[in-house]
């Protein structure tokens, strides 16, 4: 090249980032827009990217953390509760019937986060840059319960092994079920009820093919956003402040909107005036008893926590004493 020619500008840098559940606010609303829109405008046009759900892109969820650690997906979300198949230790956040209500998953989102990094770092290479909520995870059922009691023998989708444990315990017949799946097995008639989010269940119809809601917090759904520590190291470290800043404000925002969202999902099943963001349903609720709230606690600690430390043996043990047993008080 002769001097007075101009040296060309280097393009952009173009991430590919693997995002959350499709068909959810959470994906929609928040992760679109942040990569699609926010990180463009933020960065001066230096980095464009684009974003695909897990769960489109021929991404098995029990395989997204052993994908990332390979390098073939360099940015990705991790479903906490499917990973936790593989790595017992990532449901320590969200055991079915540990956090009743938002403050206490934050709690214990808090409590478990450097050990969460730690173990991403150690086992797969990964950087942790953010740690998602997805709304409270409700039981939708087709034909009329009371109480918790009344599932036994009922065929319900779960889709963590802590739910499955918890409703194998009351009786009934856990039936593990990707969220892309939920509907088709209810239809099918190999479920009967349904675990998710609320306003997630609106979303896919399933208040069309149900119709009592239990509002009583069985979980609530988490996941991780991390890099691939070598795909990290390659951006500018500009860049790489500009994100992991960034993310921290997603962050916040998702946990705000899945508060929000876990009344707002209730309020469309049901037909309330208050639905603005759903499609208005016609669903009976069915409202916790005391004895209900009672039963949920009693099988955490008999059954739900005992078959975790059997899964994951003694570092989860240890983890629960260390670190988790104060934060669910």
């Amino acid at each position: 090249m002769r001097d007075h020619e101009a040296k060309a500008a280097p393009g952009p840098l173009r991430l590919h980032i693997v995002g959350g559940l499709a068909n959810v606010h959470q994906f929609q609303r928040h992760e679109v827009p942040f990569w699609t829109e926010r990180v463009r405008s933020l960065t001066g046009g230096r980095v464009i990217a684009d974003i695909v759900p897990f769960d489109k892109a021929g991404v098995p969820g029990n395989d997204m953390l052993r994908l990332m650690s390979a390098g073939a997906v360099p940015f990705g979300t991790a479903l906490l509760g499917v990973s936790s198949s593989t790595d017992p230790e990532f449901g320590a956040i969200d055991l079915a019937g540990l956090s009743p209500d938002m403050p206490t998953l934050r709690r214990s989102a808090d409590a478990l986060r450097p050990y969460l990094q730690r173990i991403l770092n150690e086992r797969y290479g990964l950087r942790l840059l953010a740690v998602y909520a997805y709304p409270a995870q409700v039981l939708f059922c087709r034909d009329r319960f009371k109480s918790l009691k009344d599932l036994a023998g009922r065929r319900i989708r779960t889709s963590t092994p802590s739910q499955s444990d918890l409703f194998e315990a009351l009786g009934a017949y856990p039936v593990r079920t990707a969220f892309s799946e939920m509907l088709s097995h209810m239809n099918s008639g190999n479920t009967s009820c349904a675990v998710t989010g609320a306003m997630s269940g609106n979303t896919v119809g399933l208040h069309q093919v149900t119709g009592h809601l239990s509002p009583l917090t069985i979980s609530w759904g988490m996941s991780l956003f991390a890099a691939n520590e070598a795909a990290w190291q390659a951006l500018p470290p500009d860049i790489q402040k500009i994100i992991s800043t960034e993310l921290r404000q997603l962050e916040v925002d998702v946990w705000a909107d899945a508060d929000r969202e876990t009344q707002e999902g209730i309020d469309c099943n049901v037909g309330a005036r208050t639905c603005a963001n759903g499609s208005p349903g016609r669903m009976q609720l069915v409202q916790p008893t005391a004895d209900d709230v009672r039963l949920r606690a009693e099988v955490f600690r008999h059954t739900v926590l005992p078959r975790w430390f059997m899964r994951c043996g003694e570092p989860c043990e240890k983890l629960w004493a260390t670190r988790m047993s104060v934060s669910s008080q």
